[in-house]
Order: C-alpha cells, then structure tokens, then sequence
C-alpha cells in the first residue's frame, strides 16, 4: 500500500497550520471537517491514521479489505477539497467513518449484533460501536514475525507495505489505544530495524527491541484507557483537576494561566481519542506538542531535547522526561489559603477558578506527593471552607486546617512506607500472599482466579515502585493502585461484589484507594458448601514445574480463607506452615499420593 509512508508522518505534521483546538471556533471556521482535517495532516498521514481507525472498529478485517475503505474514505476528502458544499461533506467525521463502516457488505455475518448499531443515531450510534471493540481478540492469531533475514529484506525492499502491516497489526490488536500512540510505536519500531538489520546477530537484537516496545505499548494502553475512563465516569472536572495537579508538577515555573489552557486541550483532544475520533485525535494532539513546544521557555527546560526530535517521537520524550526543578522562595501557602481574611470573599467569588488556582500552588510545591493525595486535600478544604465560610468566625473554623492536612500526607506516606519495607525486606513472594490475604478477606465472593489476578497486579506495583526514590514511591504507587482499583470497580458494575466494594467504588475518584485500604472483613459473608475438591491433593502437588507449584498453592491459600475469613494471622501461619511440612515430607515419600491422603 503505497501511501503509508509513516516517516512523512514526521514532516508533515511539522507543517500543520495553527488553529484553535476547541470544537465550536474550529467548527465555526471550516464548512467540511474532512476537508479541513485532510488539509492538516496530508494525504499520507490521513490515510495511516484512517487505516488505525478501520482496523480498531473492524479487528477481523484483512488489511486488504480495509485497504478498499481507507480509499473510500481518501477519494471523499479529495471531493470535499474540491467542494467543501457538497452534501456529503459537511458530516462529522466519526459519522463518515461509520457510516461508512455500516455500508460494509455482509457486516451481520462477521460482526453479528454489532450491525444493530447502524439502527441508531450520532453519538449513540459510535457509542454503540465502542462497546464493541474487543480488548483482547482471541479471534486474532498471535503475530508471528517473519525470519529475520525476510524483515530486514522487506524493510529494504518494500519498507512502506511493512509499516502499513505494523500500523494495521497494532491497530487491531489495540483497539482502545490511541492512534498518536499507534503512530510512535511505528516510529520505534523501524528505528529497531535501522539498528538491528546490520547486526551480526538479527534475531536477537529484534527480540530485545520488539520486547520493549511491547511493553510500552501495553503501558500506554493501560494509562490511556484509565484516562479515557475518568474522563467518561468522573466527568470534565475530576478530569481536569486530576491533569493540573500532574502538569503543576512537572512544570513548576510555568504560569497558572498557560497550565490552565493546556489542561483544557487535553481534554479536549483526549476527549476524541477515547471516542475512536483517530484523525482528529492525530491532528489536535500533534498541534498541543506543537504549542508546547513553541513555548518550551516558559514551560521547562527539560522540553528542550524533546522539542528537537522528529514530530512523531516527541510525545514519547515529553511524558518521559523529568520533572523540572521547583522556582526558588516559593512563599508558604498557609498566608493565602488559611490566614488571609478575605479567604471566604476569594472563594465564594470564583469556586472553581480559586480551587483550580490552590489545586496549581500545592502541586508545584508537592512535586512527591501524588495527584490523588492533592485532589483528596483540595476536596477537604473545598468542604472545610463551605462549612466555615457560613460561620460568624470562619478564620477560627479552618484554623487547624492544615494540621489535619500534614497529618493526611503523613498517614499515605507512613503506609508507602510499610509496604515498601515489606516488599524490600520479604520479597515479592510474601508481598502477594500479603496482599491475597487481606483482599480475600474483603471481597471472598471473587473467583479464586481473579484474587489472584488482582494480588499479581497489587504486587507489580511495589515491584514498580519500591525501587524507586523515596520521593517518587508514594505517587507512583497510588497512581497504579488507583489503575487496579477503578478497572475492579468498572467490572463490579455489571457483577456487584459485595455492599463495602459497592460503597468504595461510588466514592470520589481520589478517595476510593484510601477507601479500599480501609475496608475490613466482608462479615456479611456466608462460605458455601465445604467441597472437599478443592482441597484435593496429588502428586502433581510435587511434578509440577515450581512456577505452577507456587500458584497452586496461592489458590489453596486463596480458598482456605474463603472458608473462614475470619481466620486469624497466627492461623493462617499454622496451616501454612504445616501444608509445607507436609509437601516437604511427602514428595520424598516411596507413594506420594497415599503419604498425601494421609496427612
């Protein structure tokens, strides 16, 4: 496929004429969105980024076959450029690619109920399509890649039908990840066949490299999508305040003015990528880097080396690169926020704009602590002052304030702390029969396998964050909790857990992992049945490789509390102290199975 030559992806956004990102003064500027967005981004970029938008709503789709809609789509931009009146192209974008998508001969016979969708109306119509998407299609093989001397021969050869390949083969597989994530990965990964290819040895150096870029694609999936979750379950605002926080850290020293417009772009262009919006997502998200980057002085001086990569590779440096330093002397907030007199007169003047402003000072100045710590303080003084500020004397009301406040940060920090020195100290192994321990307890009405699957979660994040500096393990931590926590409770929506998982996953954003950490025992629970089958024995207890091993004995572990989860931790050491005499004594016996039956 000819036109998928992704490295003028690379220079031609780089031309991309300035615009206002947001929707109604752009709307208000262009008769055809399609023409305007084709204008932007060219002919080969639009046609790559059409292709990632096909192949994440049609994931069983040939490439081939998508090839034919991708021209469809091309041929009517080249219309709508040529005539931006005519009828066809004054639609919504997200409405020329669906109702393109419901033209598709014999739709029902490869996608079944999801032809229903073109039954409705816009938006719910692209809603519907959205709940379609299958985050992990086991309809797709596994990629194979080819030899490694064919792939260095086909980039040689043919580089831009291997592109197109990578773009459609990522696309489908990552249906939710967003298309300016798709379009990097490209970029790294014919970087990893520029190294590679004049190596001695192909095969491994891909390997490493096709390792790494596997796992960020898996991370960024994992990030964009609680993103988008937020966005769509907590609304603008809980959204917004959550981006301030982060930028106010990262970027210190710029004004709280210039903070404010680019938190109200991401959401704006974050808003389309989760709605499968790929060529504006491209478009406006390649236009913010841009912004940034023209005001990279006022920002950071981190941005420097980024700003100077290819358009396509920027993004990347940008969320990597370092927080810049704190401005020296900034003074103490207690002055503006708890002694100043006319605290109350400030508030009920402009709420949101004077939180947004004390959610902007804290943050710059807490660069250790995590934006769910400071959105849980800026809740708290948001209901102090509406308390207080309705009482004869409000300066006396709020005047602990901010011992309540250090005595919050305190209490997150000392339980980091804990489990950091436990991870550190006993290893990832106790770590998760920890963490199994307590979740059982809490919620036994979860299946044996999704405990574990959640322990094994719980347990990556201190593998993550507790090597870290002491300064950046409290906001890395309760950033991936909080990733573990909100895909927990979008599960329970459809499957309701239990009353206290009910109770935390309908609490404030910020508030639900300090609400987990708090919830005790489920007492409400009754076990079933005793079924003697779970607690079944046999030598493969001793033949199975250590790695199953171990997690059978994590189930066990997992069950037996199911059983009694009021059980105490004294017990618990007991019986698992005895299970491993007994597996110890037994896979030295002559007869495992009757040594086993035995004990």
């Amino acid at each position: 496929m000819k036109w998928l030559t992704l490295i003028s992806f690379i220079f031609l956004l780089s031309c991309a004429r300035s615009r206002n990102l947001h929707r109604a003064a752009r709307d208000a500027d262009h008769k055809s969105h399609i023409a305007h967005r084709y204008n932007d981004l060219k002919e080969e970029t639009f046609k790559a980024v059409a292709m990632i938008t096909f192949a994440q709503y049609l994931q069983k789709c040939s490439y081939d076959g998508l090839s034919k809609l991708v021209k469809d789509i091309v041929d009517l931009a080249h219309k709508c450029v040529a005539n931006e009146d005519a009828p066809e192209c004054t639609k919504p974008l997200p409405t020329v690619f669906l109702d393109r998508i419901c033209q598709v001969d014999q739709l029902r016979d490869s996608y079944g109920d999801m032809a229903d969708c073109c039954g409705k109306d816009d938006p719910e119509r692209n809603q519907c399509f959205l709940s379609f998407k299958v985050h992990h299609p086991d309809f797709i093989p596994p990629y194979q890649r080819p030899a490694a001397d064919v792939i260095c021969t086909q980039y040689q050869d043919n580089r831009v039908a291997l592109l197109g390949n990578f773009v459609y083969t990522v696309a489908r597989r990552n249906p939710f990840l967003h298309a300016p994530a798709i379009l990097g990965l490209a970029a790294e990964y014919e970087n990893a066949l520029k190294t590679c290819c004049p190596e001695s040895d192909v095969g491994a150096c891909l390997d490493e490299k096709a390792s790494v870029i596997k796992e960020r694609a898996k991370l960024i999936g994992v990030q964009q999508q609680h993103g988008c979750r937020v966005l769509e379950k907590y609304g603008e605002r809980t959204f917004q305040a959550n981006k301030l926080a982060r930028l106010s850290q990262k970027y210190p020293k710029a004004p709280f003015e210039e903070l404010v417009k680019m938190v109200h772009d991401v959401k704006d262009v974050y808003k389309e990528c989760c709605e499968g919006d790929m060529v504006e997502c491209v478009d406006d998200w390649s236009e913010l880097v841009k912004s940034l980057c023209s005001k990279q002085d006022i920002f950071s001086s981190k941005l420097k080396p980024c700003c100077e990569k290819p358009v396509v590779e920027r993004t990347k440096c940008i969320m990597e690169a370092d927080f810049d330093e704190k401005p020296d002397n900034l003074p103490s907030l207690v002055e503006k926020y708890i002694q100043d007199k006319e605290v109350c007169k400030s508030y009920e003047a402009g709420h949101d704009a004077f939180l947004s402003e004390f959610v902007y000072e804290y943050s710059r100045r807490h660069p250790e602590l995590s934006t769910q710590v400071i959105l849980r303080i800026t809740k708290g003084y948001e209901t102090l002052l509406d308390k207080c500020c309705k009482t004869d004397n409000p300066a006396e009301c709020y005047a602990n304030a901010e011992e309540e406040l250090n005595k919050h940060i305190k209490e997150t920090q000392e339980l980091v702390k804990t489990n950091c020195d436990l991870y550190n100290t006993h290893g990832e192994g106790d770590f998760l029969k920890g963490i199994l321990v307590r979740y059982t307890k809490k919620m036994p009405q979860v299946s044996t396998d999704t405990l574990l699957e959640i322990g094994k979660k719980m347990t990556a994040v201190g593998t993550k964050c507790c090597s870290l500096p002491e300064e950046k393990r409290l906001s890395c931590s309760e950033h991936y909790l909080s990733i573990v926590i909100e895909k927990m409770c979008k599960k329970q929506e459809t499957t309701p857990i239990n009353d206290q998982v009910t109770q935390c996953c309908n609490e404030f954003y910020s508030y639900k992992r300090p609400c987990f950490t708090a919830m005790g025992v489920d007492t409400k629970y009754v076990p079933p049945p005793f079924d003697p089958t779970m607690f079944n024995f046999d030598d493969k207890l001793c033949s199975a490789p250590p790695a199953e091993r171990e997690e059978n004995q994590l189930k066990l572990l997992v069950n037996l509390i199911k059983r009694k989860p009021q059980m105490t931790e004294d017990q618990i050491k007991t019986i698992a102290g005895g299970f491993t005499a007994m597996v110890d004594k037994c896979c030295k016996a002559a007869d495992i199975a009757t040594c086993l039956g035995e004990e």
